[in-house]
């Protein structure tokens, strides 16, 4: 054998690529089995049309029958022309001699070749892979199952649902502050990007800039991040389940608003429509890790249920760090639960979070990936998106503490968090104050997608403003380091540092320490520290005011929502100090306050 392949390497070795593409092509003419295509030479023939250079009609018939084939399109050739087609649509391609391409048409099933600038554009420039994916939507968007009469009637009613989704994004609605990312955000139906023969119809639903660490002032790393969509595509699909889709539009002529800002649909027993064993999806891109509660407002808001048997279920935690590549390569795990991270922050410094495994695998906090969602009415939408979004805001919380890099175990950090689920909408962050063995716990709860609203626990709060300081740069900045490091630089602006002791004082100190430190930690009423008043940062758009004070905080004031059951591991805030000494008995964060 291996004299045979030396002997065939001896042979080619001298021959072109075109010659070596053409053999690969007769073997494949002639399979000895035609039901079964011989994968290695589909591989040899698919590495081949990536390294050969576009430059005739044939190769470029040949590369377009290959991305035909990749999508389980037929392809046809009539001199000029290359045909791709499918049983709803067909792309149709006038192909130069010199390999170029003249014109490119999309004709929808019963209509028209309609001219494509897009796909034209994308072939000029031999961007092939960008052509597939393109193709690969539209082929999705049109690859409706059933028999002939079946798909046109599911075809028909995805397009009526397409044109009332456009009537909805065109109404009036509240001022907004930009053109596109604020209506992708705050729409209805967030930026409809409406369908067309050439494109199938798109969702931009929630819009967030990008983790990376750029700048050293915190204004600037915000406006500097670029904008990541979750986009969804709205197709139709077959359900085991018969559902009324609609035959016509279902919004009332003329339009008209309900007092929520919504326009007014037909109702159900008037609505034109016909029993098919199909229904809406929105195809999520990419899909989003959602709690279980959402799951189910999900399910009430369609009243389609979405099977268990596809929903995987696992901490919330867990699905956001499968969907980060950096979240799985930057991340500890202590005692095979608890997840550590480390982020890296502008000023050289470096936070540490804990997301505690016991606390988070409960069952109220266990969430599934969800990636496709049924609906039967255009109604259903606005209420789908907002969900969505809300998730979404919690999801990019979250990950912010997860999109980080790890050094590796033990790795020096100047500040260590913890963050706890209190509800299905909020966490909290624990974290040791600045010159102190006090813990102060920020609980961040996100009611909606548009508010989040943060809560210091510590000190006694002699101005409200302070807490909304806090929502706002939480808000801005929608990231938890962020906005941690904004609060830590003003607790040590108002912290006094611990005054300079005599060598037998410090002795003394040092003699005392574990008692001290005991006393500390037992104490539930212990005196935490506070924000002072008038005091400002640098960052202007993050400064904090307040009024410096000690006080006692009884247990009893502090809200409900802050769980107050055990922890289960400890974790070294301050080696010595009151966190570690205290985290090894047991006991809730939320407790030492």
């Amino acid at each position: 054998m291996k004299s045979i392949i030396s002997d065939l390497h001896l042979k080619f070795a001298e021959k072109t690529w075109k010659e070596t593409f053409q053999l690969v092509r007769r073997c494949m003419d002639k399979p000895k089995d035609a039901s079964r295509p011989c994968l290695p030479l589909l591989r040899s023939l698919e590495r081949l049309q990536e390294v050969v250079n576009v430059s005739s009609m044939n190769t470029m018939r040949s590369r377009l029958e290959m991305i035909a084939k990749q999508q389980g399109m037929g392809f046809h050739i009539t001199e000029a022309t290359c045909y791709l087609t499918a049983d709803m649509f067909y792309l149709e391609v006038v192909l130069l001699l010199c390999g170029g391409v003249e014109e490119v048409k999309v004709a929808p099933h019963g209509g028209s070749p309609v001219p494509s600038e897009s796909f034209l554009r994308l072939l000029r420039l031999k961007q092939f892979t960008e052509f597939a994916m393109k193709l690969a939507d539209l082929f999705t968007q049109y690859n409706i199952p059933g028999d002939n009469d079946q798909k046109l009637k599911l075809f028909a009613s995805l397009q009526f649902l397409g044109k009332d989704l456009e009537h909805i994004s065109l109404l009036p609605c509240v001022p907004i502050d930009s053109a596109q990312g604020d209506m992708i955000n705050n729409g209805r139906v967030g930026c409809l990007i409406a369908g067309k023969a050439d494109c199938p119809l798109f969702i931009q639903l929630y819009s967030t800039p990008t983790d990376g660490m750029k700048t050293s002032d915190l204004q600037e790393e915000i406006t500097d991040r670029e904008m990541v969509v979750q986009a969804a595509m709205v197709t139709v699909d077959v359900s085991d389940v018969p559902h009324k889709l609609q035959t016509a539009s279902v919004i009332q002529q003329p339009p008209q608003l309900d007092p929520q800002g919504y326009p007014v649909f037909l109702p159900l027993s008037e609505m034109p429509g016909e029993m098919l064993p199909a229904c809406f999806h929105l195809k999520l891109q990419p899909a989003i890790p959602m709690m279980c509660s959402f799951v189910d407002k999900l399910r009430q808001i369609t009243d389609v249920v979405i099977p268990d048997v596809i929903l995987q279920w696992a901490a919330l935690p867990k699905l956001l760090m499968s969907s980060s590549p950096s979240a799985k390569i930057h991340m500890e795990t202590l005692d095979e639960q608890d997840a550590i991270f480390t982020a890296p922050l502008p000023g050289s410094v470096m936070h540490s979070y804990i997301l505690p495994g016991a606390a988070w695998e409960v069952p109220a906090q266990r969430g599934a990936v969800v990636d496709s969602i049924p609906f039967t009415h255009p109604a259903h939408v606005p209420a789908l998106l907002e969900l969505l979004r809300h998730q979404c805001v919690i999801n990019t919380l979250l990950r912010s503490c997860m999109t980080s890099q790890c050094t590796g175990t033990g790795a020096e950090c100047d500040q260590h968090f913890e963050v706890r689920p209190e509800s299905d909408t909020s966490f909290s962050v624990t974290f040791q104050g600045p010159h102190t063995d006090s813990l102060v716990v920020l609980l961040v709860n996100v009611s909606d997608s548009h508010q989040i609203t943060c809560t210091l626990f510590g000190a006694e709060i002699g101005d409200p403003s302070m807490d909304e300081n806090l929502s706002t740069i939480m808000k801005k900045a929608m990231s938890i380091p962020l906005a941690l490091r904004t609060l830590y630089l003003k607790l040590e602006e108002i912290t006094p540092a611990p005054l300079s002791a005599s060598p037998e004082a410090t002795t003394e100190a040092e003699n005392d320490q574990s008692a001290s430190t005991t006393t500390a930690a037992t104490d539930t009423n212990g005196a935490l520290t506070m924000f002072s008043q008038n005091a400002a940062l640098p960052e202007d758009d993050f400064s904090l005011s307040g009024s410096a004070c000690y006080a006692n905080v009884d247990k009893s004031e502090l809200l409900p929502e802050i769980n107050t059951s055990p922890a289960v591991s400890p974790y070294p805030f301050a080696p010595g100090g009151v966190f570690s000494h205290w985290m090894t008995n047991n006991g809730h964060l939320s407790e030492l306050i």
